[in-house]
């Protein structure tokens, strides 16, 4: 009882801390590194102790890591639904909503391709065979496979349309985010024809929606103010949890998928540089959202994060929330990119097959592609995406299995991947969009 108390105590000790350097600098990057700093030492000290009373301080600090992370999702919907309305209510037409959201799904399933490669390339530099791992057993369960058995491109698109908004709201299905966009934008549409044919209407639905929002805003802001007391207890739950010997069986396979995550990085960073943006300003806005998606591994909880961080690096409002929604179901770098196509590079060999052959490519990357919706309808991460990828190609599954155990080490670094690649989406969208604009000399604003 009294370790236990004296770790509370030192838990609130490091709050307070957190609390007057953010007091003193304003900045939420600067205190967000502290918190993790001090999260991950807590976490380590916690080896020292008895496993009783680690769990029963662990259950402690996960009220307010776990609370925190309950707290960014339920004020994700609201400001997804009243910020897109928001923005589509300054426009005057809606002639650009279905082209901006085209653009956005596009640049997605791009940058999961190039992660795909990324992720064969690093596997096959490293050397990784699945013969290596061929007397492991395998976890794969027959529910597993039949989830990804009967995957089809039109039952997919099907299963992002919503049926039930108030099932959505309850985020009962595992695509129940993007069915709210999708409501969102069809509610967005009905308001400016509102506002064309009945301006009286519209002014005033118009006011109601600019009055949420401001409401919706300062809601999340106060959320948001808590990061990091959240990583703080997150970081410390991490560092406490894994033991050595998780890594050591898989090490190959670990650094294989961290080094192909930090590559993927770099590519990020050279598109931002093609795009005319710096990578160093980008990377220091979007720090606390990648660091909070390290730790929490949940790139939805991450959605009103990655919206603000978006905006505050210029991305229009729109934009910003339709690539963030999307981007925690659908074309997810590290997940559906990066983790599906190590295995293929891992087993293709044991087949007599060249993972670099154009023809083998041309099938591999549309299947990645594919498979990063698919893990939308299907819902599971990581190991979905890959099944989906292997069951494509009729390549064996059992390896999937093997890589199960030690998931949660790689999906830390699979989810701040995907988290940046769904803001990296959004600013793309708004380079490649804006370049149209000024080509045809007819400009739209998307705010």
């Amino acid at each position: 009882m009294f370790t236990t108390l004296a770790y509370i105590a030192l838990f609130l000790i490091c709050s307070w801390g957190i609390f007057e350097i953010d007091k003193r600098s304003q900045s939420l990057s600067r205190s967000v590194f502290v918190a993790i700093f001090m999260g991950a030492i807590l976490g380590l000290s916690l080896h020292f102790i008895s496993s009783g009373s680690k769990a029963t301080i662990i259950d402690w600090y996960s009220v307010i890591g776990n609370g925190y992370v309950n707290l960014l999702k339920l004020v994700a919907i609201p400001l997804i639904f009243i910020s897109i309305l928001s923005a589509i209510n300054k426009l005057e037409n809606n002639a650009g909503i279905g082209k901006l959201s085209l653009t956005i799904v596009a640049c997605m399933l791009v940058l999961v391709m190039i992660a795909g490669f990324i992720g064969l390339t690093t596997a096959h530099v490293i050397g990784l065979n699945a013969s290596t791992f061929g007397q492991m057993q395998s976890t794969l369960t027959a529910d597993d496979v039949s989830k990804t058995a009967a995957v089809s491109l039109p039952q997919l698109i099907t299963s992002l349309i919503p049926t039930n908004l108030f099932l959505d709201l309850t985020g009962a299905r595992s695509v129940s985010v993007i069915g709210i966009v999708i409501f969102t934008l069809l509610a967005g549409v009905a308001l400016l024809k509102v506002k064309k044919e009945a301006p009286e209407e519209g002014e005033k639905l118009s006011s109601g929606i600019n009055a949420i929002q401001f409401w919706v805003m300062k809601m999340v802001r106060i959320v948001i103010a808590l990061t990091p007391y959240g990583v703080l207890a997150l970081m410390a739950k991490v560092f406490s949890t894994y033991q050595l010997a998780q890594f050591t069986s898989l090490l190959g396979f670990i650094v294989a998928c961290y080094l192909a995550v930090a590559m993927m990085f770099i590519v990020h960073a050279i598109l931002l540089v093609l795009s005319g943006h710096n990578p160093l300003r980008y990377y220091k806005t979007v720090w606390p959202v990648l660091t909070f998606a390290f730790v929490s591994r949940s790139s939805a909880a991450a959605i009103p994060l990655a919206i603000t961080a978006q905006e505050k690096f210029g991305v229009p409002s729109t934009i910003a929330n339709i690539a963030a929604s999307f981007g925690s179901s659908m074309g997810q770098n590290g997940c559906a990119g990066i983790y599906p196509a190590i295995m293929v590079a891992m087993i293709a060999p044991t087949l007599g097959i060249d993972p670099f052959s154009v023809h083998f490519l041309l099938t591999l990357l549309p299947a990645i592609a594919l498979g990063s919706i698919g893990v939308a309808g299907v819902g599971g991460g990581g190991t979905f995406a890959a099944l989906i990828v292997l069951s494509t190609l009729n390549f064996p599954v059992a390896l999937v299995g093997i890589f199960i155990a030690i998931e949660p080490i790689v999906d830390m670094a699979r989810t701040a991947l995907n988290v940046n690649g769904s803001m990296m989406s959004g600013v793309i969208a708004t380079r490649v969009l804006n370049k149209k604009e000024t080509e045809q000399e007819k400009p739209i604003s998307v705010n």
